[in-house]
């Protein structure tokens, strides 16, 4: 299982957390709907320090490196500031398919 972590700014770009609430509702959310290899994404913002990302969980690392239906970056103008990559060693959720995964209970 694999981490992707995604961090704009958005102080410097060509939009704002209202617009890209409206893409996710609109577009974002039913074009990851179906993406293969993904279990797991969660979008997040903190307007008062104008920041937007999103929080992956992917199946493998093979997953995690397709090419994805998002236009975020064309929406922000940039890329973003933070992307990160880890192992997930363990998670818990209501969920059952995202319960008890990750390395500590390979």
């Amino acid at each position: 299982m694999v981490v992707r972590l995604v961090i704009w700014s958005l102080a410097d770009s060509q939009t704002n957390v209202g617009e890209l609430r409206r893409y996710l509702r609109d577009e974002a959310v039913p074009a990851f709907s179906d993406v293969p290899g993904l279990l797991f994404k969660g979008w997040f913002s903190d307007e008062a320090t104008e920041r937007w990302g999103a929080i992956y969980v992917w199946e493998s690392s093979e997953a995690s490196e397709q090419e994805l239906p998002s236009r975020a970056r064309e929406l922000i103008g940039k890329d973003p500031e933070i992307i990160e990559i880890f192992d997930l060693e363990a998670s818990v959720s209501v969920a059952d398919q995202l319960a008890h995964l990750g390395l500590a209970f390979e």
